[in-house]
Protein backbone atom coordinates (compact mmCIF):
# COMPACT_ATOMS: atom_id res chain seq x y z
CA UNK A 1 0.00 0.00 0.00
CA UNK A 2 1.76 3.59 -1.30
CA UNK A 3 1.60 5.77 1.52
CA UNK A 4 1.65 8.49 -1.26
CA UNK A 5 -1.03 11.62 -0.76
CA UNK A 6 -2.86 12.43 -3.71
CA UNK A 7 -4.68 15.96 -4.25
CA UNK A 8 -7.23 15.41 -7.39
CA UNK A 9 -7.38 18.95 -9.27
CA UNK A 10 -11.08 19.22 -10.48
CA UNK A 11 -14.29 17.64 -8.57
CA UNK A 12 -16.12 16.83 -11.27
CA UNK A 13 -16.98 13.23 -12.82
CA UNK A 14 -13.56 12.22 -14.30
CA UNK A 15 -12.12 13.59 -10.96
CA UNK A 16 -14.64 11.52 -9.05
CA UNK A 17 -13.98 8.18 -11.04
CA UNK A 18 -10.11 8.73 -10.60
CA UNK A 19 -10.69 9.40 -6.39
CA UNK A 20 -13.12 6.21 -6.27
CA UNK A 21 -10.34 3.80 -8.14
CA UNK A 22 -7.36 4.93 -6.11
CA UNK A 23 -9.46 4.43 -3.33
CA UNK A 24 -10.58 0.90 -4.24
CA UNK A 25 -6.80 0.00 -5.55
CA UNK A 26 -4.93 1.47 -2.71
CA UNK A 27 -1.65 0.78 -3.97
CA UNK A 28 -1.56 4.75 -5.97
CA UNK A 29 -1.66 6.28 -2.41
CA UNK A 30 -4.62 7.76 -1.07
CA UNK A 31 -6.64 10.94 -2.08
CA UNK A 32 -6.45 13.72 1.02
CA UNK A 33 -8.46 16.34 -1.12
CA UNK A 34 -10.09 17.57 -4.15
CA UNK A 35 -9.57 21.28 -5.44
CA UNK A 36 -12.14 23.07 -7.24
CA UNK A 37 -13.70 26.32 -8.87
CA UNK A 38 -16.92 25.10 -8.37
CA UNK A 39 -18.37 27.48 -5.54
CA UNK A 40 -21.57 25.16 -4.71
CA UNK A 41 -18.82 22.11 -3.88
CA UNK A 42 -15.86 23.86 -2.11
CA UNK A 43 -16.55 23.06 1.61
CA UNK A 44 -18.29 19.90 0.86
CA UNK A 45 -17.22 16.81 0.77
CA UNK A 46 -17.20 13.68 -1.63
CA UNK A 47 -16.81 10.33 -0.43
CA UNK A 48 -15.85 11.39 2.07
CA UNK A 49 -13.20 13.50 0.89
CA UNK A 50 -12.99 17.15 1.52
CA UNK A 51 -13.51 19.75 -1.21
CA UNK A 52 -10.84 22.85 -1.36
CA UNK A 53 -10.75 25.85 -3.18
CA UNK A 54 -10.39 27.95 -5.02
CA UNK A 55 -7.34 26.33 -6.98
CA UNK A 56 -5.55 29.73 -6.72
CA UNK A 57 -5.46 29.17 -2.91
CA UNK A 58 -3.91 26.08 -3.14
CA UNK A 59 -0.62 26.58 -1.15
CA UNK A 60 -2.01 28.38 1.93
CA UNK A 61 -4.76 25.48 1.54
CA UNK A 62 -3.07 22.29 1.44
CA UNK A 63 -1.00 23.57 4.49
CA UNK A 64 -3.59 21.98 6.76
CA UNK A 65 -3.86 19.23 4.42
CA UNK A 66 -0.24 18.42 2.90
CA UNK A 67 -0.33 16.65 -0.49
CA UNK A 68 2.86 15.09 -2.02
CA UNK A 69 1.07 14.89 -5.74
CA UNK A 70 -1.60 16.76 -7.91
CA UNK A 71 -3.50 14.63 -10.20
CA UNK A 72 -5.17 16.84 -12.99
CA UNK A 73 -8.60 15.66 -13.64
CA UNK A 74 -10.13 18.38 -16.01
CA UNK A 75 -10.09 16.62 -19.33
CA UNK A 76 -11.86 19.77 -20.92
CA UNK A 77 -9.19 22.11 -19.38
CA UNK A 78 -8.34 24.59 -22.15
CA UNK A 79 -4.61 25.20 -22.69
CA UNK A 80 -4.68 28.44 -21.17
CA UNK A 81 -6.04 27.14 -17.87
CA UNK A 82 -3.65 24.19 -17.85
CA UNK A 83 -1.21 27.14 -18.14
CA UNK A 84 -2.22 28.68 -14.83
CA UNK A 85 -2.97 25.26 -13.63
CA UNK A 86 0.96 24.33 -13.30
CA UNK A 87 2.40 27.73 -12.36
CA UNK A 88 -0.27 27.23 -8.94
CA UNK A 89 0.86 23.91 -8.52
CA UNK A 90 4.70 24.46 -9.11
CA UNK A 91 4.01 27.31 -6.38
CA UNK A 92 2.29 24.21 -4.29
CA UNK A 93 5.67 22.71 -4.46
CA UNK A 94 3.99 19.31 -5.31
CA UNK A 95 6.58 16.84 -5.46
CA UNK A 96 4.89 15.35 -8.87
CA UNK A 97 2.11 16.56 -11.01
CA UNK A 98 0.09 14.30 -13.27
CA UNK A 99 -2.87 15.01 -15.93
CA UNK A 100 -5.60 12.89 -17.41
CA UNK A 101 -5.88 12.62 -21.24
CA UNK A 102 -7.98 15.02 -23.21
CA UNK A 103 -11.54 15.17 -23.17
CA UNK A 104 -11.53 13.39 -26.63
CA UNK A 105 -9.56 9.89 -25.04
CA UNK A 106 -11.96 9.76 -22.14
CA UNK A 107 -14.84 7.81 -23.62
CA UNK A 108 -18.24 7.85 -21.51
CA UNK A 109 -17.48 6.99 -18.09
CA UNK A 110 -13.67 5.78 -18.85
CA UNK A 111 -11.44 7.74 -17.15
CA UNK A 112 -8.60 5.46 -15.25
CA UNK A 113 -5.70 6.05 -13.41
CA UNK A 114 -3.46 4.08 -15.88
CA UNK A 115 -4.05 6.94 -18.41
CA UNK A 116 -2.91 9.46 -15.68
CA UNK A 117 0.97 10.67 -16.81
CA UNK A 118 3.50 12.95 -16.11
CA UNK A 119 2.66 16.47 -17.17
CA UNK A 120 4.36 17.26 -20.28
CA UNK A 121 5.09 20.42 -22.13
CA UNK A 122 2.80 19.50 -25.00
CA UNK A 123 0.34 19.50 -22.66
CA UNK A 124 0.52 23.42 -22.39
CA UNK A 125 1.97 24.88 -25.22
CA UNK A 126 0.42 25.42 -28.88
CA UNK A 127 -3.54 26.08 -28.88
CA UNK A 128 -6.62 24.03 -26.90
CA UNK A 129 -6.95 20.35 -28.87
CA UNK A 130 -10.60 20.37 -30.53
CA UNK A 131 -12.80 17.57 -28.59
CA UNK A 132 -13.64 14.45 -30.70
CA UNK A 133 -16.45 12.12 -29.73
CA UNK A 134 -13.67 9.24 -30.22
CA UNK A 135 -16.74 6.35 -29.91
CA UNK A 136 -19.11 8.32 -32.72
CA UNK A 137 -16.13 8.78 -34.64
CA UNK A 138 -15.05 5.29 -34.57
CA UNK A 139 -17.78 4.27 -35.29
CA UNK A 140 -17.78 3.04 -39.11
CA UNK A 141 -14.42 0.54 -37.40
CA UNK A 142 -16.86 -1.76 -35.54
CA UNK A 143 -16.43 -4.95 -35.89
CA UNK A 144 -13.57 -4.67 -38.61
CA UNK A 145 -10.11 -5.56 -39.25
CA UNK A 146 -7.50 -2.77 -38.83
CA UNK A 147 -3.99 -2.69 -39.94
CA UNK A 148 -1.44 0.19 -38.76
CA UNK A 149 1.68 0.16 -40.75
CA UNK A 150 4.58 2.05 -38.16
CA UNK A 151 2.43 1.21 -35.25
CA UNK A 152 5.56 1.90 -33.43
CA UNK A 153 6.16 5.47 -34.12
CA UNK A 154 4.35 8.40 -32.26
CA UNK A 155 1.88 8.77 -34.79
CA UNK A 156 1.30 4.71 -35.46
CA UNK A 157 1.06 4.14 -31.55
CA UNK A 158 -1.22 7.08 -30.84
CA UNK A 159 -3.38 5.76 -33.20
CA UNK A 160 -3.39 2.26 -31.82
CA UNK A 161 -4.62 3.97 -28.51
CA UNK A 162 -7.23 5.31 -29.58
CA UNK A 163 -8.39 2.33 -32.01
CA UNK A 164 -8.58 0.31 -28.49
CA UNK A 165 -12.40 2.62 -28.45
CA UNK A 166 -13.40 1.82 -31.79
CA UNK A 167 -15.28 -1.99 -31.17
CA UNK A 168 -12.46 -3.18 -34.03
CA UNK A 169 -12.51 -6.86 -34.04
CA UNK A 170 -8.89 -7.28 -34.18
CA UNK A 171 -5.94 -4.57 -33.95
CA UNK A 172 -2.49 -5.46 -36.66
CA UNK A 173 0.37 -3.33 -35.43
CA UNK A 174 2.94 -3.42 -38.13
CA UNK A 175 6.40 -2.19 -37.80
CA UNK A 176 9.81 -2.89 -38.60
CA UNK A 177 11.58 -2.37 -35.53
CA UNK A 178 11.00 -5.08 -32.80
CA UNK A 179 11.19 -3.41 -29.30
CA UNK A 180 8.80 -0.61 -30.39
CA UNK A 181 6.10 -2.90 -31.46
CA UNK A 182 7.01 -5.09 -28.11
CA UNK A 183 6.32 -1.50 -26.07
CA UNK A 184 2.99 -0.83 -28.22
CA UNK A 185 1.63 -4.24 -28.10
CA UNK A 186 1.94 -4.27 -24.16
CA UNK A 187 1.05 -0.86 -23.76
CA UNK A 188 -2.59 -1.95 -25.29
CA UNK A 189 -2.54 -5.26 -23.61
CA UNK A 190 -1.96 -3.52 -20.06
CA UNK A 191 -4.47 -0.57 -20.84
CA UNK A 192 -7.09 -3.34 -21.63
CA UNK A 193 -6.34 -5.29 -18.31
CA UNK A 194 -7.46 -2.37 -17.00
CA UNK A 195 -10.53 -1.75 -18.79
CA UNK A 196 -9.42 0.66 -20.88
CA UNK A 197 -11.36 0.37 -24.72
CA UNK A 198 -13.00 -2.66 -25.75
CA UNK A 199 -11.81 -6.27 -26.52
CA UNK A 200 -10.17 -6.17 -29.86
CA UNK A 201 -7.98 -8.76 -30.39
CA UNK A 202 -4.01 -7.21 -30.70
CA UNK A 203 -1.77 -9.20 -33.39
CA UNK A 204 2.10 -7.50 -33.28
CA UNK A 205 3.85 -8.12 -36.85
CA UNK A 206 6.98 -7.69 -37.87
CA UNK A 207 7.83 -7.19 -41.64
CA UNK A 208 9.10 -4.87 -44.38
CA UNK A 209 6.98 -3.02 -46.82
CA UNK A 210 9.65 -2.60 -49.01
CA UNK A 211 9.47 -6.80 -49.01
CA UNK A 212 6.21 -6.44 -52.22
CA UNK A 213 6.04 -10.30 -51.94
CA UNK A 214 5.54 -10.30 -47.96
CA UNK A 215 2.72 -7.53 -48.25
CA UNK A 216 0.62 -9.20 -50.45
CA UNK A 217 0.89 -12.43 -48.81
CA UNK A 218 0.47 -10.97 -45.24
CA UNK A 219 -2.91 -9.35 -46.97
CA UNK A 220 -4.04 -11.89 -48.17
CA UNK A 221 -3.88 -13.48 -44.67
CA UNK A 222 -4.82 -10.64 -42.61
CA UNK A 223 -8.31 -9.82 -44.37
CA UNK A 224 -7.80 -6.18 -42.95
CA UNK A 225 -11.02 -4.02 -43.47
CA UNK A 226 -9.19 -0.58 -43.02
CA UNK A 227 -5.39 0.63 -43.31
CA UNK A 228 -3.64 3.56 -41.33
CA UNK A 229 -0.13 3.69 -43.30
CA UNK A 230 1.76 6.01 -41.11
CA UNK A 231 5.27 3.88 -41.44
CA UNK A 232 7.91 6.50 -43.10
CA UNK A 233 11.39 7.71 -42.85
CA UNK A 234 10.35 10.74 -41.80
CA UNK A 235 13.65 13.17 -40.52
CA UNK A 236 14.63 15.66 -42.90
CA UNK A 237 18.70 16.04 -41.91
CA UNK A 238 18.99 12.01 -41.56
CA UNK A 239 17.28 11.24 -44.55
CA UNK A 240 19.51 13.68 -46.55
CA UNK A 241 22.47 11.91 -45.66
CA UNK A 242 20.13 8.72 -46.75
CA UNK A 243 18.15 9.29 -49.74
CA UNK A 244 17.88 6.71 -51.33
CA UNK A 245 16.32 4.66 -48.45
CA UNK A 246 13.97 7.58 -48.10
CA UNK A 247 12.68 6.60 -51.54
CA UNK A 248 12.78 3.16 -50.88
CA UNK A 249 10.80 3.25 -48.02
CA UNK A 250 8.25 6.17 -48.42
CA UNK A 251 7.88 5.62 -52.00
CA UNK A 252 8.54 1.79 -52.68
CA UNK A 253 6.82 0.54 -49.63
CA UNK A 254 3.48 2.70 -49.98
CA UNK A 255 3.59 1.56 -53.65
CA UNK A 256 3.85 -2.08 -52.63
CA UNK A 257 0.81 -1.64 -49.42
CA UNK A 258 -1.40 -0.16 -52.04
CA UNK A 259 -1.11 -2.74 -54.55
CA UNK A 260 -1.75 -5.30 -52.20
CA UNK A 261 -4.63 -3.78 -50.48
CA UNK A 262 -6.49 -3.38 -53.83
CA UNK A 263 -5.81 -6.91 -54.55
CA UNK A 264 -6.80 -8.74 -50.66
CA UNK A 265 -9.92 -6.61 -50.38
CA UNK A 266 -8.98 -4.18 -48.39
CA UNK A 267 -12.07 -1.27 -48.34
CA UNK A 268 -10.12 1.57 -46.99
CA UNK A 269 -6.22 3.10 -46.67
CA UNK A 270 -5.36 6.39 -44.96
CA UNK A 271 -2.36 7.56 -45.83
CA UNK A 272 -0.95 10.39 -43.05
CA UNK A 273 1.00 12.63 -45.25
CA UNK A 274 3.16 16.14 -44.15
CA UNK A 275 3.38 19.61 -45.26
CA UNK A 276 7.29 18.94 -46.57
CA UNK A 277 5.73 17.00 -49.19
CA UNK A 278 4.25 20.55 -50.50
CA UNK A 279 6.95 22.02 -52.86
CA UNK A 280 9.55 20.02 -51.23
CA UNK A 281 13.22 20.94 -50.95
CA UNK A 282 14.28 17.71 -49.40
CA UNK A 283 14.09 13.85 -50.55
CA UNK A 284 11.82 13.34 -47.66
CA UNK A 285 9.23 15.64 -48.32
CA UNK A 286 10.14 14.51 -52.28
CA UNK A 287 9.30 11.29 -51.24
CA UNK A 288 5.53 11.77 -49.28
CA UNK A 289 4.41 14.10 -52.44
CA UNK A 290 5.09 10.91 -54.61
CA UNK A 291 3.02 8.75 -51.64
CA UNK A 292 0.70 11.48 -52.20
CA UNK A 293 0.37 10.77 -55.79
CA UNK A 294 0.56 6.79 -55.54
CA UNK A 295 -2.47 6.83 -52.72
CA UNK A 296 -4.48 9.05 -54.82
CA UNK A 297 -4.10 7.21 -58.23
CA UNK A 298 -5.39 4.39 -56.67
CA UNK A 299 -8.05 2.56 -58.61
CA UNK A 300 -10.59 -0.42 -57.82
CA UNK A 301 -12.88 -1.04 -54.81
CA UNK A 302 -10.31 0.29 -52.78
CA UNK A 303 -10.86 3.58 -51.42
CA UNK A 304 -7.62 5.13 -50.30
CA UNK A 305 -7.12 9.00 -49.14
CA UNK A 306 -4.64 11.13 -47.90
CA UNK A 307 -4.19 12.68 -44.33
CA UNK A 308 -1.66 16.08 -44.52
CA UNK A 309 -0.76 17.69 -41.58
CA UNK A 310 2.41 19.52 -40.02
CA UNK A 311 4.47 18.66 -36.80
CA UNK A 312 3.67 16.72 -33.82
CA UNK A 313 4.38 18.01 -30.42
CA UNK A 314 6.87 15.83 -28.63
CA UNK A 315 6.94 12.79 -31.52
CA UNK A 316 10.10 10.65 -31.19
CA UNK A 317 13.04 12.66 -33.05
CA UNK A 318 11.64 16.30 -32.89
CA UNK A 319 12.37 19.59 -31.76
CA UNK A 320 10.87 19.15 -28.44
CA UNK A 321 12.30 15.94 -27.03
CA UNK A 322 15.83 17.76 -28.39
CA UNK A 323 14.97 21.01 -26.58
CA UNK A 324 14.16 18.85 -23.64
CA UNK A 325 17.28 16.73 -23.42
CA UNK A 326 19.83 20.51 -24.03
CA UNK A 327 17.48 21.92 -21.01
CA UNK A 328 18.73 18.89 -18.90
CA UNK A 329 22.17 19.13 -19.69
CA UNK A 330 22.48 22.98 -18.95
CA UNK A 331 22.04 24.56 -23.06
CA UNK A 332 22.55 25.72 -25.23
CA UNK A 333 19.38 24.89 -26.45
CA UNK A 334 19.83 25.07 -30.36
CA UNK A 335 17.64 26.62 -32.76
CA UNK A 336 18.01 26.80 -36.70
CA UNK A 337 17.19 30.57 -37.15
CA UNK A 338 15.01 32.84 -35.67
CA UNK A 339 12.82 33.74 -38.31
CA UNK A 340 11.66 29.82 -38.44
CA UNK A 341 8.31 28.76 -37.76
CA UNK A 342 6.19 25.31 -37.92
CA UNK A 343 2.99 24.31 -37.96
CA UNK A 344 2.62 22.30 -34.56
CA UNK A 345 -0.38 20.00 -33.33
CA UNK A 346 -0.39 17.62 -30.31
CA UNK A 347 0.08 14.13 -30.94
CA UNK A 348 -3.41 12.85 -30.03
CA UNK A 349 -5.29 15.70 -31.64
CA UNK A 350 -3.90 14.77 -34.78
CA UNK A 351 -4.69 11.17 -34.64
CA UNK A 352 -8.10 12.10 -33.63
CA UNK A 353 -8.79 13.85 -36.49
CA UNK A 354 -6.36 11.35 -38.68
CA UNK A 355 -9.41 9.13 -37.22
CA UNK A 356 -12.11 10.79 -38.08
CA UNK A 357 -11.14 11.84 -41.36
CA UNK A 358 -10.67 7.92 -42.02
CA UNK A 359 -14.82 7.67 -41.82
CA UNK A 360 -15.75 10.84 -43.13
CA UNK A 361 -13.27 12.13 -45.66
CA UNK A 362 -13.61 12.04 -49.56
CA UNK A 363 -11.89 8.53 -50.92
CA UNK A 364 -9.58 9.24 -53.50
CA UNK A 365 -9.26 12.80 -52.01
CA UNK A 366 -5.80 14.69 -50.01
CA UNK A 367 -6.95 16.31 -46.99
CA UNK A 368 -5.54 19.01 -44.70
CA UNK A 369 -6.17 19.24 -40.73
CA UNK A 370 -6.51 22.53 -39.72
CA UNK A 371 -2.87 23.31 -37.99
CA UNK A 372 -3.86 27.40 -37.20
CA UNK A 373 -1.07 29.76 -37.19
CA UNK A 374 2.88 28.61 -37.18
CA UNK A 375 4.90 28.64 -34.07
CA UNK A 376 7.99 30.75 -34.33
CA UNK A 377 10.97 28.30 -32.74
CA UNK A 378 12.68 30.46 -30.78
CA UNK A 379 9.60 31.08 -28.65
CA UNK A 380 9.00 27.78 -28.22
CA UNK A 381 12.02 27.32 -27.27
CA UNK A 382 11.65 29.98 -24.63
CA UNK A 383 8.16 28.38 -23.80
CA UNK A 384 10.11 24.83 -23.18
CA UNK A 385 12.98 26.86 -21.08
CA UNK A 386 10.60 28.70 -18.67
CA UNK A 387 8.30 25.30 -18.50
CA UNK A 388 11.52 23.56 -16.87
CA UNK A 389 11.62 26.33 -13.98
CA UNK A 390 14.74 28.46 -16.28
CA UNK A 391 14.64 31.91 -18.17
CA UNK A 392 16.06 31.84 -21.64
CA UNK A 393 19.50 33.22 -22.42
CA UNK A 394 19.93 34.11 -18.38
CA UNK A 395 20.00 30.41 -17.35
CA UNK A 396 20.12 28.70 -20.51
CA UNK A 397 21.45 29.78 -23.35
CA UNK A 398 19.79 29.64 -27.26
CA UNK A 399 22.10 29.38 -29.68
CA UNK A 400 21.73 29.87 -33.75
CA UNK A 401 23.12 27.22 -35.56
CA UNK A 402 21.39 27.67 -39.43
CA UNK A 403 19.39 25.73 -41.59
CA UNK A 404 19.89 22.02 -41.69
CA UNK A 405 20.58 20.26 -45.44
CA UNK A 406 16.65 20.33 -46.93
CA UNK A 407 15.26 22.29 -44.61
CA UNK A 408 13.30 25.14 -44.95
CA UNK A 409 12.48 28.62 -43.26
CA UNK A 410 8.78 28.50 -43.02
CA UNK A 411 6.75 25.82 -44.34
CA UNK A 412 3.22 25.66 -45.87
CA UNK A 413 0.46 23.02 -45.72
CA UNK A 414 -1.33 24.44 -49.13
CA UNK A 415 0.37 24.45 -52.39
CA UNK A 416 -0.45 27.34 -54.47
CA UNK A 417 -2.94 25.60 -57.02
CA UNK A 418 -4.66 23.38 -53.85
CA UNK A 419 -7.88 25.09 -52.89
CA UNK A 420 -9.15 23.82 -48.91
CA UNK A 421 -12.65 23.85 -48.91
CA UNK A 422 -14.41 23.56 -45.24
CA UNK A 423 -16.42 20.50 -44.56
CA UNK A 424 -18.91 20.15 -41.78
CA UNK A 425 -16.03 18.47 -39.68
CA UNK A 426 -13.82 20.33 -37.14
CA UNK A 427 -10.60 21.40 -38.30
CA UNK A 428 -10.24 19.21 -41.45
CA UNK A 429 -10.16 20.55 -45.14
CA UNK A 430 -11.00 18.50 -48.24
CA UNK A 431 -8.24 19.91 -51.12
CA UNK A 432 -9.82 20.74 -54.59
CA UNK A 433 -8.01 21.91 -57.59
CA UNK A 434 -5.08 19.42 -57.18
CA UNK A 435 -2.70 18.89 -60.19
CA UNK A 436 -0.95 15.95 -60.57
CA UNK A 437 3.25 17.03 -60.57
CA UNK A 438 4.04 13.65 -62.55
CA UNK A 439 3.15 12.96 -65.97
CA UNK A 440 3.40 9.08 -66.01
CA UNK A 441 3.77 7.75 -61.97
CA UNK A 442 4.44 4.59 -63.76
CA UNK A 443 7.65 5.48 -65.44
CA UNK A 444 8.47 7.52 -62.70
CA UNK A 445 8.71 4.07 -60.52
CA UNK A 446 10.61 2.26 -63.05
CA UNK A 447 13.10 4.94 -63.24
CA UNK A 448 13.66 4.73 -59.34
CA UNK A 449 13.44 1.26 -58.95
CA UNK A 450 16.87 0.17 -59.88
CA UNK A 451 18.43 2.67 -57.82
CA UNK A 452 16.56 1.21 -54.55
CA UNK A 453 16.58 -2.37 -55.51
CA UNK A 454 19.48 -3.88 -57.69
CA UNK A 455 18.86 -5.05 -61.05
CA UNK A 456 21.54 -7.06 -62.71
CA UNK A 457 20.95 -4.95 -66.07
CA UNK A 458 21.78 -1.79 -64.33
CA UNK A 459 23.97 -2.59 -61.64
CA UNK A 460 25.68 1.09 -61.92
CA UNK A 461 21.85 2.60 -60.60
CA UNK A 462 21.72 0.20 -57.37
CA UNK A 463 21.75 2.96 -54.47
CA UNK A 464 23.35 5.87 -56.82
CA UNK A 465 22.41 9.04 -55.26
CA UNK A 466 23.53 10.89 -58.14
CA UNK A 467 21.28 9.55 -60.21
CA UNK A 468 18.29 9.19 -57.51
CA UNK A 469 18.64 13.63 -57.33
CA UNK A 470 18.87 13.88 -61.13
CA UNK A 471 15.16 12.07 -61.44
CA UNK A 472 13.76 13.56 -58.78
CA UNK A 473 15.04 17.39 -59.59
CA UNK A 474 12.80 16.74 -63.08
CA UNK A 475 9.74 16.05 -61.04
CA UNK A 476 10.40 18.74 -58.15
CA UNK A 477 12.97 21.55 -59.70
CA UNK A 478 13.63 22.61 -55.72
CA UNK A 479 14.96 19.92 -54.25
CA UNK A 480 18.51 21.25 -52.63
CA UNK A 481 21.79 20.20 -54.34
CA UNK A 482 23.90 18.18 -52.12
CA UNK A 483 27.24 19.14 -53.70
CA UNK A 484 29.71 17.18 -51.68
CA UNK A 485 27.43 14.32 -51.61
CA UNK A 486 29.27 11.00 -53.05
CA UNK A 487 28.07 8.72 -55.55
CA UNK A 488 27.14 5.92 -53.58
Amino acid sequence: MSTTRICVIGAGFAGQQIAREISQKEIFGRVVAFLDDDPKKIGTSIAGIPVLGPIAQAAPLLEKTPADEALIAIPSASRETLRGLYQTLREARFLRIRILPTASQIVGDEAHVIQTREIDPQDLLGRTPVNINLREALSYLRGRRVLITGAGGSIGSELARQLLFGGAERLYLLGHGENSIYEIDAELRLLQSEGVGESATIVPIIGELTDRKYMHFLLGRLKADVIFHAAAYKHVPLMEENPVASIQNNVFGTRNLLEAAQQNGVSRVVLISTDKAVDPTCVYGASKSLAEEIMLSGTGPCSSLVVRFGNVLASRGSILPLFRRQIETGGPVTITDPRATRFFMTIPEAVSLVLKTGGVGTPGALHVLDMGDPINIRDLAEQLIRFYGYEPDRDIPIREIGLRPGEKLTESLFAPHEIPRGEPLERIHRIEGRISLVPDLQELLEMLEPVCFFDQTRPSEYRNRWRLRRILREIFPDLQQAPHEPQY
